[in-house]
């Protein structure tokens, strides 16, 4: 995980990889780990972690989907996944099964 960032950091380009809604995530929307899961870096999201979506980004040539969370309002932090078998493709595919809405 990188951050934190003042928000819109990320999340302020809005090229045709990017938005606010992937999947059951939309931006605005506060949501909780129900499920512990390790992003790209190894970093862990325990069960009870809560954060606001502010957005994504796909970049197709690394599978790499990036999720932008806020844990206080103010700034913004960058979760790196990499949606290939071998890495979190198999959370990525069951998201929700991870992470709900609050």
């Amino acid at each position: 995980m990188y951050g934190p960032q003042p928000l819109g950091y990320w999340t302020s380009a809005k090229a045709q990889n990017c938005g606010d809604t992937h999947q059951h995530l939309t931006a605005g929307e506060q949501y909780r780990v129900v499920r512990e899961f390790a992003d790209y870096n190894g970093h862990l999201h325990p069960v009870g972690e809560t954060w606001r979506f502010v957005g994504f980004s796909f970049l197709p040539y690394d599978d790499g989907l990036s999720l932008f969370v806020s844990f206080d309002g103010q700034r913004e932090w960058h979760i790196p996944m990499q949606w290939r078998p071998e890495a979190q493709g198999s959370i990525i595919d069951n998201l929700a099964d991870y992470v709900q809405k609050t």
